[in-house]
């Protein structure tokens, strides 16, 4: 599935160049493999990131739920990865903050009713982050201001 980015190249005001993002995880239909829900495995799906720029030190990956019946939900949250353009699926990352299930891990799409929709958002960094394993999605996007390098968003789709 190809990657849904922005079209003016901008995240919150500062410019970056853009990140193709994809996985085999998804099918061409957009919904997300259930191996890769709390249905199956609960497993981190693969991800191909293409466009890394060269200056890049780290990639940090964001994955939630704008769906979610209480507000956005928060299914992993990781950084320090190597900038590499393939992730293999379940990989154990350098580092990871707290989910919304309070837990340091990927934790699956298993919305409780309809369709949602999940983005994987892959940031490319210039730096490393000194970040605590108690590390929410917010204390991550305002660690990475400033560092942001590249951006790229894949948009999947689960309904149970």
């Amino acid at each position: 599935m190809k990657a849904v980015v922005p079209t003016n190249g901008e995240k919150k005001g500062a410019p970056y160049n853009p990140l193709n993002i994809s996985s085999e995880g998804v099918g061409e239909d957009g919904f997300i493999l259930s191996t890769y829900t709390c249905s199956g495995a609960n497993i981190s799906p693969p991800l191909d990131i293409g466009g890394i720029p060269e200056a890049t030190k780290s990639l940090a990956i964001i994955v939630d739920d704008p769906d979610a019946p209480g507000g956005t939900w928060v299914h992993w949250v990781a950084w320090n990865i190597a900038p590499l353009s393939h992730i293999k699926e379940a990989r154990q990352m350098e580092k990871e903050g707290i989910n919304d299930l309070h837990k340091r891990r990927y934790d699956g799409p298993c919305p409780p009713y309809g369709t949602h929709h999940y983005h994987f958002k892959v940031y490319a960094l210039d730096s490393l982050l000194s970040l605590t394993g108690k590390t929410s999605k917010k204390d991550l996007e305002q660690a990475m201001q400033g560092h942001i390098l590249a951006f790229g968003e894949l948009i999947a789709l689960y309904k149970k």
